[in-house]
């Protein structure tokens, strides 16, 4: 539980500190990063898949990279639903969640190195 936390909350982060670097990003509180980095784990859990399946022949026609799109989309609507989180646009949305998902991961996979490690 406490691993789940602290992701959520390193993405809020993560979130909250390219939303203050990409102009087309606005937040207006550590605390609405939050909001918006748990609203996205749950569109991540419960429609991402969905969304991967009903979009299957588009991403092997286009070799994977319509994932990039799904992964765009469920970042807009989690902006859509949380208050005090604005995307400008697709175009910043797509930017923001490659950012998002490149740094996120980084940061886990150390995360997972160090604790094999001790």
């Amino acid at each position: 539980m406490m691993k789940i936390i602290l992701r959520l909350l390193v993405t809020a982060a993560v979130a909250f500190i390219l939303a203050h670097i990409l102009p087309g990003i606005h937040v207006n509180t550590y605390w609405t990063a939050i909001v918006f980095a748990l609203v996205l784990s749950l569109l991540n859990i419960f429609l991402k898949p969905l969304l991967i399946l009903f979009t299957l022949p588009l991403t092997i026609f286009t070799f994977g990279l319509f994932l990039f799109i799904i992964n765009a989309i469920t970042v807009l609507l989690a902006g859509d639903w949380v208050k005090g989180f604005e995307i400008d646009s697709f175009g910043w949305g797509l930017l923001f969640s490659l950012l998002l998902t490149l740094i996120t991961s980084a940061l886990f996979r150390a995360e997972e190195r160090q604790s094999k490690e001790q």
